[in-house]
């Protein structure tokens, strides 16, 4: 039912946008200049190419994953690898303690049975999870209730995105992934569903960490180590001696590369939720104080007035940035451009889609030379435009011909 669901979505924006582009002109750049609701701005040493209402607030979607990857650069550099501590109690239970890592995939968790093994880890009596680096009120605004990846729920401890990779099939349930082992959680969410790969979310905070414990559980098992099936939530006993810090082998460059190129709603509020941080790891985090934070950020960087930012992933409809303000932070990307999808040859863009709503921000080549753009619609229209008008100014000579009215 949920297939047949999107794809009559689906059909009904297509069909939307073949009305609203009945008798337009073929030309995509010309289409999108004759667009209400559209913003489209292209420069070249400072100077405007193409500039079509280039100051009007619009809903960026998840070109605002620039803005975020941006912030984070510059806040931590592209080294930075994040971090997720392990206790060992008296009482023979491994406690683990995140800080809001959103790379701990299973090829993670193998390094860290591998790392615990070594350091003499033989023996649990079962495993304790602490998410509460942040707040219990975290909600991400825009996220809806639905079991698709990019609703993933936001933890300070997660494996693989909080997200689960099954398929359904004539033997039953299987994981879809042969480095991650299905575990009760993936077996109680799976019950039910059509046959099939199936890629869905956790649903929530307290999911996820029992998630966490029980694939970690089973591949310290697989790994030789004895534990007991026992789990506990909460916050970090106290009194006990840090046994592990484990630091992800990926670093923020290949944590953002991901993030552009899958365009993961989760792994960009992680990256919010953490440019908050102020007071220390003691202190947990919250969607206000990183709203603050990254309005700061953008008031020392680029000095907006006019702009509106609720997250980091474009989820929310509330967003609002003009293409002037999405080109600043485009051309600030500049040294970091081998992060963005490569969309087709001559185009190195993010794209952002909502319903109703279609953006694509980045570079197109244009005679050997790298030049930014960005282009944001807020109405429906054909799927592929946006891809259509990026390829129309790598390759079209003359732009100043679409210059009107001064605006250029």
């Amino acid at each position: 039912m949920r297939r047949i669901i999107v794809g009559w979505l689906g059909l009904g924006m297509l069909v939307t946008g073949a009305v609203a582009l009945a008798g337009a002109p073929a030309d995509p750049l010309a289409q999108v200049l004759t667009l209400p609701a559209a913003s489209l701005l292209v420069t070249e040493k400072g100077r405007a190419l193409i500039a079509h209402q280039p100051d009007r607030p619009m809903i960026p979607a998840s070109t605002l994953k620039l803005l975020t990857a941006l912030a984070a650069i510059q806040r931590w550099g592209l080294e930075r690898r994040f971090h997720t501590d392990f206790f060992l109690s008296k009482e023979g239970w491994l406690w683990v303690k995140g800080y809001g890592d959103p790379y701990l995939i299973s090829e993670e968790l193998d390094r860290i049975v591998a790392a615990l093994k070594a350091q003499g880890v033989q023996r649990l009596s079962g495993i304790g999870t602490d998410d509460s680096y942040f707040a219990a009120d975290v909600e991400v605004a825009g996220r809806s209730s639905s079991d698709n990846p990019y609703d993933a729920p936001v933890a300070a401890l997660s494996a693989n995105f909080n997200t689960i990779n099954l398929v359904v099939g004539a033997h039953g349930i299987e994981s879809a992934e042969p480095q991650t082992p299905l575990t009760p959680v993936a077996r109680s969410l799976a019950q039910g569903m059509g046959k099939g790969k199936q890629r869905i979310n956790l649903g929530d905070r307290g999911l996820a960490a029992r998630y966490f414990a029980e694939l970690l559980s089973a591949k310290l098992a697989a790994a030789g180590v004895e534990v007991s099936p026992n789990w506990r939530e909460g916050t970090l006993p106290g009194g006990m001696k840090r046994l592990y810090r484990h630091e992800n082998g990926h670093d923020l460059r290949a944590v953002i590369a991901s993030m552009l190129e899958f365009s993961s709603n989760f792994t960009a509020n992680q990256l919010f939720l953490l440019l908050g941080e102020q007071g220390g790891e003691q202190t947990p985090l919250t969607m206000a104080a990183s709203r603050r934070a990254m309005a700061a950020w953008i008031d020392k960087t680029f000095g907006w007035k006019d702009y509106r930012v609720e997250e980091g992933s474009g989820l929310s409809r509330n967003n609002r940035l003009s293409a002037r303000q999405l080109l600043e932070v485009v051309e600030a990307f500049a040294p970091y451009r081998d992060l963005l999808p490569a969309k087709t040859a001559g185009v190195h863009a993010k794209t952002g889609t909502l319903t109703g709503v279609s953006s694509l921000a980045g570079y197109v080549e244009r005679r050997g030379v790298w030049t930014p753009f960005s282009l944001l619609i807020n109405q429906p229209v054909a799927y592929g435009l946006r891809d259509e008008v990026a390829q129309a100014l790598v390759r079209t000579e003359d732009l100043a011909r679409y210059c009107r009215g001064g605006a250029c």
